[in-house]
């Protein structure tokens, strides 16, 4: 490897770095003041960094929101690839990662779920913000070819994962791996679905 490489390996990893410590500073201000706080000054401030420095690595505030969502969507992403492509019992494990956002999960959760929600003023999040849902469809699509299921199921996951997050209190999976395979088994033309 010639010197003009590694300079440029060494400065592509110091440019990966402080990529990700920037997105990281956005999370964190995400979590102390919502996505409304989000501004390249005040991110700029949460890293260390000049305002010009966060400009140059992501040159719009789109650009920082779609990282951010990115970040955490890619963490939901390989947890839920992991259930679909292991041996364990995928509603039991999508159940327990839903309820870790009342939990040790819930600033990822709630960094999400804000950007995800943002995503309908703001269309260049609304790739992103799908992959959980996404992600969760993909998963029920495993246990069962029924796509009402499939969106009861992806369903059942938002409004659990809303929930958990607005009570601010531990949930219990159990109760949650009750919900989610009530949502695949449960009759969709049940004589009660008009009442």
């Amino acid at each position: 490897m010639s010197d003009d490489e590694t300079a440029t390996d060494g400065r592509k990893a110091r440019g990966s770095k402080r990529r990700s410590e920037i997105i990281d500073a956005t999370l964190a201000v995400i979590t102390r003041d919502g996505a409304a706080g989000v501004t390249h000054r005040t991110v700029a401030k949460q890293a260390g960094i000049t305002t010009s420095l966060s400009t140059y690595y992501f040159a719009t505030l789109d650009d920082l929101l779609v990282a951010a969502l990115s970040s955490v969507a890619d963490e939901y992403t390989a947890r839920i690839r992991a259930l679909i492509d292991g041996p364990e019992d995928k509603l039991r494990g999508l159940a327990q990662l839903i309820a870790a956002s009342g939990g040790s999960g819930r600033e990822r959760a709630m960094a999400e779920r804000e950007l995800a929600t943002l995503a309908a003023r703001r269309p260049a999040l609304a790739p992103v913000a799908r992959r959980w849902r996404e992600n969760v469809a993909e998963l029920a699509g495993t246990l069962t070819e029924d796509t009402a299921a499939i969106a009861a199921v992806v369903a059942a996951s938002d409004g659990l994962c809303t929930a958990i997050l607005i009570d601010n209190a531990p949930a219990d999976p159990e109760y949650i791996h009750r919900i989610l395979t009530h949502a695949l088994h449960a009759p969709i033309d049940s004589p009660n679905a008009a009442n």
